[in-house]
């Protein structure tokens, strides 16, 4: 188990992710058993929220992922199965009351990250706008998440100090309460940062860990701006600006729902970085947000 990994499911579960980051070897023999999988001989790699196990079965590589259980990786495999392999990693089997999936084997060691930022923006521009799909059933809407925002953000602001200047924090409910307000039956990614976009056999790229939500496309283009906010290529408030630009075009997106919920959640994960202990991202967020609103 990646020491690192376990520590951080403790650090943002608390009990919870102790007893399931403990529990995580039996549950992946209890799969490798029930889906005929062998193990290959590297040490299994991770993200925030899940483990993955380079496996073969038979003589096809695949890759295990195992995730906690919480609201943003319970429609995983229903998003995955809805989009069958166009611009995403192809499913090939699930146990969702486990947080369980097998996928295609992708290549862990070549992402997004490997691009210039804008050739890279542009490839997830296009990502964007080839995963806005006709949501199924059952997916969560935005709506729930923009409430959430609106309603607790002063709160989470006012317990960390006010560290967000107030008329951002203003801003971001704004644009979180707009947006919210107005329902679009599209499937959308919720975490597509550079490094969930990894090289593929059957296309160049394809997207990973998908987090599904109900909604506008616009709501993929956050994470874009602010997981490279300290590009050499982002060097003045007209770069970052012009990035949005690129992301809205390759994704052929509305620019002001772009430029709005660019706003919300970068004050939202501004926050959560802060709860979190974390140092780097809300620094980046600060950038992008001084860029779009001074």
């Amino acid at each position: 188990m990646p020491p690192e990994f376990a520590r951080w499911r403790a650090q943002v579960e608390g009990e919870a992710g102790r007893e399931w980051v403990a529990g995580l070897p039996d549950l992946v023999d209890r799969l490798c058993a029930r889906w005929r999988l062998t193990p290959d001989d590297t040490p299994p790699l991770h993200g925030g929220l899940g483990l993955v196990v380079l496996v073969h079965r038979g003589d096809v590589p695949c890759a295990l992922k195992v995730s906690q259980l919480e609201d943003a990786t319970v429609d995983e495999a229903l998003a995955l199965t809805t989009w069958d392999g166009r611009g995403a990693v192809r499913l090939h089997e699930a146990d969702p009351e486990v947080g369980a999936l097998l996928l295609e084997r992708l290549d862990p060691a070549k992402s997004l990250h490997d691009l210039d930022l804008r050739s890279a923006a542009e490839v997830a521009g296009g990502l964007i706008r080839r995963l806005a799909v006709p949501a199924p059933a059952g997916v969560r809407p935005l709506a729930g998440i923009a409430d959430v925002m609106v309603e607790h953000l002063p709160r989470r602001q006012r317990a960390l100090g006010d560290p967000v200047p107030r008329r951002w924090v203003d801003a971001a409910r704004g644009f979180a309460a707009e947006l919210g307000a107005v329902d679009h039956d599209v499937l959308v990614h919720a975490d597509l940062h550079y490094g969930n976009v990894l090289a593929g056999d059957r296309e160049p790229w394809l997207a990973v860990d998908a987090r599904a939500v109900r909604g506008r496309p616009e709501f993929s283009v956050p994470e874009l701006m602010w997981t490279r906010a300290d590009d050499g290529a982002l060097d003045s408030d007209t770069a970052v600006r012009r990035l949005l630009a690129v992301i809205v075009a390759a994704g052929e997106l509305d620019a002001d729902a772009a430029h709005g919920w660019v706003v919300a959640r970068c004050v939202d994960y501004w926050l959560w970085g802060l709860e979190n202990g974390l140092t780097i991202d809300p620094a980046r967020c600060r950038k992008v947000l001084s860029a779009l609103l001074s």
